[in-house]
């Protein structure tokens, strides 16, 4: 059976058949043999086209058109210009596509097959999925993919677009440009498409996110007037509407850098696994030559071919923190890994210690903050430090249990909730139940703790219990307490999940 062969739809009439031909990005020689085999046999040809009425669509699928097909131009109303139409540009387009949409039905209704042309592939920011979304539950429909600009851009650079485990994030240019650039940051390999006005918008976002170096422009890939460059480099009065902005994959790709170029970054990787990274900390792993932490917080990064990871002991920070620098003076680009926010805690504080000697006053060190672990404990329980908190570690290794006692009295007295850190492990099994003691002097059995265990991992357990009937038994160096104030209340809602709230009102005296 030929395509233009009637086929019966779902009345049980006989109707035509409807495709979405992929033209590829321009050059006439991209497109698939199935899509020359579509257009030589289709009865009509459909194609969009700018008010002025030159189809690029066309135009790349010219040879193959007969004197005998029926022609069907689908003229945009509106492009880049305004439009007085009720609805706005959205308005005004959706009303177009309906009746684009109506003017292709009437031709399948009297058997004709129709084949809508679209540079690149229908389904990828084309206008024929437009017509696909109105047309294919009514009509016998195929779909003939094509070769995307995505791919054309990347061909035409020679340069890998994403290999091995990276992740390719494709953009159009009209996303806010905070948008972009936290998206930017956040990915291995981008293609930013729908530049034109966009332009100076995109390059600034590649800029904010520190992808700029990296960053290649692509116009017209395999079409006539094609160019070639440099992001950096690029007028952004010659940016036309089909050019792309493409960050190639990074394998392979890392630069050498004089010793002055380095740098290093304090990252904090939130509680647990991925889902708990900034967009800003996940483009501070991936561009890094060398990760440095604690071997449990490194293995949470993915493995990049091309970086070096070093780990280390738990209790070395200082050590550590003086290796991330001495990398950074030879030229390194150095990412220290810290669990939750790096600067409670954490990391931060032993690596800006250490770099405000002398020897490391011209090395750069920023900090990315990430998600606590009482952030994240507190999100699960409800919302328990809704009202004012303090934040107290129990551990005595770097400071006397006599502070931490006199600091938990202060903070209960002033009738603060309490996010209490490092409660316990093997070697330190009795704070718990001192720091429990001590706040019954101030707070009633009653009052709720939440007690959240690896949050955001595989044993993640989070429940609330009494302060009175708080067991020190049940708490280790993976789990934090939140300890309510007088006005923290806690309940269970309907399907039995129990919540903690601290009201953000406090009563009057």
């Amino acid at each position: 059976m030929t395509v233009s062969e009637q086929q019966t739809g779902r009345t049980g009439e006989r109707t035509g058949r409807l495709y979405g031909v992929g033209l590829g990005p321009g050059d006439p020689n991209l497109m698939t043999v199935r899509a020359v085999e579509v257009i030589a046999e289709a009865d009509v040809v459909a194609y969009h086209s700018a008010r002025h009425g030159r189809s690029i669509a066309r135009s790349i699928a010219a040879k193959h058109l007969r004197a005998d097909h029926i022609e069907e131009a689908l003229v945009y109303p509106v492009t880049t210009e305004t439009t007085d139409h009720p609805g706005g540009y959205r308005g005004a387009m959706e009303d177009f596509y309906t009746e684009a949409a109506a003017r292709l039905a009437v031709h399948l209704d009297a058997g004709r097959t129709v084949a809508v042309l679209a540079e690149g592939d229908p389904m990828f920011y084309g206008s024929y999925m437009h017509m696909h979304k109105r047309l294919a539950d009514r009509y016998p429909t195929e779909v003939i993919p094509g070769v995307t600009s995505v791919s054309a851009a990347a061909a035409r650079l020679g340069t890998p677009l994403a290999e091995g485990e990276e992740v390719l994030t494709i953009l159009p240019g009209t996303l806010p440009e905070e948008e972009l650039t936290a998206r930017l940051a956040a990915t291995d390999a981008a293609v930013v498409m729908k530049l034109g006005r966009t332009f100076p918008a995109v390059r600034r976002a590649f800029e904010a996110s520190g992808r700029l170096p990296e960053a290649r422009y692509v116009e017209r890939a395999t079409m006539a007037g094609e160019r070639l460059g440099e992001l950096a480099d690029t007028d952004a009065d010659s940016v036309p509407y089909f050019a792309v902005a493409v960050l190639p994959s990074r394998i392979d790709a890392r630069p050498e850098r004089a010793p002055g170029d380095g740098e290093v970054t304090v990252v904090g990787t939130g509680p647990a696994g991925p889902l708990w990274l900034t967009p800003e900390t996940r483009g501070a792993l991936a561009g890094a030559d060398d990760l440095v932490g604690y071997t449990t917080y490194l293995d949470r990064v993915p493995v990049r071919p091309g970086q070096i990871r070093h780990g280390s002991d738990n209790k070395v920070e200082s050590e550590r923190a003086e290796f991330a620098l001495d990398l950074a003076r030879r030229g390194r680009r150095v990412a220290v890994v810290s669990g939750g926010d790096p600067g409670v805690f954490a990391m931060a504080t032993a690596v800006l210690e250490v770099a405000s000697q002398e020897e490391y006053a011209d090395v750069p060190v920023r900090v990315l903050p990430g998600v606590t672990a009482a952030n994240a404990a507190a999100a699960r329980a409800g919302a328990p430090l809704g009202h004012d908190y303090a934040t107290i570690s129990l551990s005595d290794r770097l400071k006397p249990w006599e502070v931490i006692a006199r600091r938990l009295s202060a903070a209960a007295s002033a009738d603060l909730v309490l996010a209490l850190y490092n409660p316990g492990s093997r070697s330190r099994t009795w704070q718990v139940g001192k720091a429990r003691d001590l706040l019954l002097e101030h707070r009633s059995p009653d009052t709720p703790v939440v007690l959240g265990r690896d949050v955001g991992g595989a044993g993640e357990r989070v429940r609330t219990v009494r302060l009175g009937d708080l067991d020190p038994a049940e708490v280790d160096m993976r789990t934090i307490l939140i300890v309510g104030s007088s006005q923290t209340r806690w309940g269970r809602r309907g399907d039995g999940t129990r919540i903690v709230w601290t009201p953000r009102r406090y009563p009057e005296d």
